[in-house]
């Protein structure tokens, strides 16, 4: 017998000589991504073998990896072999990992240097005697600030000093009389934030808040580690799918607002907790908190009015950073805890936008980048040799399953991929269960291939006669999974009216691309690179993307995509207080350009509605 480790998701499956590794990976549940069923064709499973002993690369291989693949010890897990007894490690790339070990959290991360905007005090005190009652505050103040004070002083500066609440202050007295007068104080500015023991470890909290997901890190304030992460579905989503549906009931029911904004805090100390206890750590210990997110989320965290969002010119009631405490916004934090979010930039173009540009340094790229965070909304940045343009297009949540009939979220059972071989689809599920539905990436990828096999136009119409195509009245549908097959019992379609809902955004997001070329007076031939954001957009196959003229038609090279770049930007806001000062200055460079009265937006958005590589007359 042979255990095989997949790494890096730790699991340990036991299986026999002459087992592939994709059948052992099958056994253990480990979910490597593998749309041809394992014929060796479709090159999704590539991993690493680490250790052990497996077949010699075959032709099959050869056929479909490249020289740098093969250098770099990539191995397709359906071809490569047990070849004997002990222990087998094997590595599975993030892109070969099917949904439920890929996470809508990850995201590729810059190294930053670790400055947070809090810091540290390690102080001491002289206990009180029956000849000094001083109370315990002024104690550790005096003895603690007077030396900061004469340096301030001899610099030529006012000294100032450290404020402090009574919720703050209550932890004080227990910790010094624990600790032999030693304790640790967190500051922000000069704000007194949490007293902790003389070893304790003051903690970050970020977070993304999508419309649709939720993603949330814990991190070590002074190493930069992040100590646990998690993800979740925002739950404003029962008060509608989009963000129109929540601003319309946040103006129109006189409690919408406050609700909405409570659905959303709850949410966030869910993933507060759930961090917490990944990392065996108390939530009163995170000391400073970053929140991300559009516009809309953004005002909905904060119970700001959105009326103005929702009506032209779509203004926000504030652009700016904003800070504030977090406690008392509801969030189970240390008592003196600040909220940072970063500036938004336009109504639509929220501080999740600024936090991605800051993670992919994008604005620092030479040549021409265009970055997308690809979600409900699309955000869109062109920088054009160092000038940079921004745009936000409303692609609705037709690639987040819904608005499609058989669309679902990425849960088991989705079909997240396929493929057209022998005259027909083969797919590939979350957790390889029986289908039940369509995820975003399955959706597209159902799209492209059978306008590829032609079986659609590129008007999205499905072609008549082709026996495959079912039709009732003027419904038309194809069935990609037959009901004995499905998990339900029921056929898994894609229909003319779900072609039409993946036409729509995606004529949304490409004729937002083709504005700000146009306007950097550019094609999008001359785009250098193309970095792709947002949970979506991390698990798509970009040639299909291409293939149906959601991206321009670039070489894949030009294509990098990096997982939820917001998320990680948010990170760095928190690890590094420099990120704060580069928001703002990012902002003032960005030119914003509003869609909804752009005089050839009509025009772009009706070409790019063709299911065409280069759509445009």
């Amino acid at each position: 017998m042979t255990e095989v480790v997949f790494q890096p998701v730790g699991k340990r499956v036991t299986a026999q000589p002459g087992d592939s590794l994709l059948i052992a990976a099958q056994a253990g549940g480990v979910g490597i991504s593998a749309v041809c069923g394992g014929l060796g064709i479709c090159a999704d499973c590539q991993v690493r073998v680490l250790q052990g002993a497996v077949s010699p690369l075959n032709d099959s291989e050869r056929d479909r990896l490249s020289d740098a693949d093969i250098a770099g010890g990539i191995r397709l897990a359906c071809q490569a072999v047990i070849a004997g007894d002990g222990v087998i490690v094997v590595d599975i790339p993030a892109e070969s990992l099917s949904a439920p070990q890929r996470s809508q959290v990850e995201g590729e991360e810059i190294p930053l240097p670790v400055e947070p905007a809090i810091r540290i005090h390690d102080l001491s005190a002289i206990p009180p005697s029956v000849d000094d009652l001083r109370g315990d505050w002024e104690r550790v103040r005096w003895e603690n600030e007077r030396v900061r004070w004469e340096n301030e002083r001899a610099q030529g500066l006012t000294p100032s000093g450290w404020r402090i609440t009574a919720p703050v202050l209550a932890d004080l007295p227990g910790i010094l009389r624990q600790h032999d007068w030693h304790a640790r104080l967190i500051t922000n500015e000069s704000d007194a934030v949490r007293w902790l023991p003389p070893d304790g470890v003051p903690l970050g909290f970020a977070v993304d808040v999508g419309t649709t997901g939720l993603a949330a890190y814990l991190v070590d304030l002074q190493t930069g580690h992040t100590l646990g992460i998690t993800g979740a579905t925002n739950p404003q989503i029962v008060y509608g799918e989009d963000v129109m549906a929540r601003l319309t009931l946040a103006v129109h029911d006189p409690e919408g607002r406050a609700r909405l904004q409570t659905t959303i805090l709850d949410g966030l100390n869910d993933l507060l907790h759930t961090v917490c206890d990944q990392a065996g750590a108390h939530s009163e210990d995170v000391v400073d908190v970053v929140a991300v997110g559009n516009t809309a989320m953004h005002h909905l965290l904060l119970g700001l009015p959105v009326e103005q969002l929702g009506a032209a010119p779509y203004v926000p009631a504030i652009s700016s950073a904003v800070r504030t405490p977090a406690r008392a916004l509801g969030l189970d934090v240390a008592p003196g805890a600040w909220l940072y979010l970063p500036p938004n930039v336009a109504g639509f173009v929220g501080a999740d936008h600024v936090a991605m540009l800051l993670a992919t340094a994008t604005p620092d790229r030479p040549g021409v980048t265009l970055s997308l965070d690809i979600g409900t909304n699309t955000e869109v940045t062109l920088n054009a040799h160092g000038r940079l343009w921004c745009c936000s297009t409303a692609s609705g949540p037709a690639f987040e399953g819904a608005h499609i009939r058989d669309g679902m979220r990425a849960a088991g059972g989705a079909i997240e991929r396929l493929m057209w071989q022998n005259n027909g689809l083969r797919w590939a599920t979350i957790n390889n269960l029986p289908p039940v539905g369509l995820c975003g990436s399955g959706i597209l990828d159902a799209v492209a291939v059978l306008r590829g096999a032609g079986l659609i136009s590129p008007t999205g119409a499905m072609r008549r006669g082709h026996p495959d195509i079912r039709r009732e009245g003027h419904r038309s549908w194809y069935e990609i999974v037959p009901a004995h097959q499905a998990g339900h019992g029921r056929a898994v379609t894609i229909s003319r009216a779900d072609v039409n809902e993946v036409q729509l955004a995606k004529a949304a997001i490409r004729a937002g691309i083709k504005l700000l070329v146009e306007r950097a007076g550019l094609s999008e031939q001359d785009i250098d690179r193309v970095i792709v954001a947002g949970a979506f957009g991390n698990y798509i196959d970009l040639a299909n993307a291409v293939a149906i003229g959601l991206f321009p038609p670039l070489p894949p090279e030009h294509f990098h995509q990096v997982g939820n770049a917001a998320g990680i930007g948010a990170k760095r806001l928190l690890i590094n207080a420099g990120e704060r000062q580069r928001a703002d200055a990012l902002v003032r460079q960005l030119d914003y350009i509003e869609l909804t009265n752009h005089p050839d937006f009509s025009d772009r958005f009706a070409q790019a509605v063709r299911l065409e590589p280069e759509p445009w007359e």
